[in-house]
C-alpha cells in the first residue's frame, strides 16, 4: 500500500475508532466506508474496516449487520487477497457486497486508479 493511501486510509480509521468509543456509531460507520473503500484491494485493512463494521453491528443489535459482517470478513479477505473486489463498494450490509459502486473522485486520486 502506497504511504499516501496508507495515511489515508488510517486516518479514515482513526475517526472511526474515536467516534466508535464516544458512542457516535452512525457517523463511525461512515468513517470506515471510506476506509473500506481506500483499504478493500488489500487484505489487512479490508478485513480491519468490516471488522470495526461487525463491531457496530454488535453494539447495534442487528443480526443482519454482525451476520452480513461476518461473511464480508472471509470473503473480502478472500477477494482482496486473489485480487477480485467490488471497487468503489462500501462494505455496509445496505448494499450487496458484489456491487461495484462510483469512487469518489478525492478518493480515486488516492487509490492512484
Amino acid at each position: 500500500m502506497k504511504h499516501e493511501l496508507k495515511q489515508a486510509f488510517s486516518s479514515e480509521m482513526a475517526a472511526a475508532i474515536g467516534l466508535y468509543r464516544r458512542g457516535e456509531f452512525k457517523q463511525a460507520f461512515k468513517h470506515l466506508e471510506v476506509a473500506h473503500v481506500l483499504g478493500q484491494r488489500y487484505v489487512i485493512p479490508h478485513v480491519i474496516s468490516h471488522w470495526w463494521m461487525l463491531k457496530i453491528g454488535v453494539r447495534h443489535r442487528s443480526a443482519r449487520e454482525v451476520f452480513g459482517q461476518g461473511v464480508r470478513i472471509v470473503l473480502g479477505a478472500l477477494g482482496s487477497a486473489i485480487g477480485i473486489v467490488p471497487t468503489g463498494n462500501t462494505g455496509g450490509t445496505d448494499i450487496s457486497m458484489f456491487k461495484r459502486l462510483p469512487i469518489d473522485r478525492a478518493l480515486l486520486d488516492v487509490i492512484g486508479k
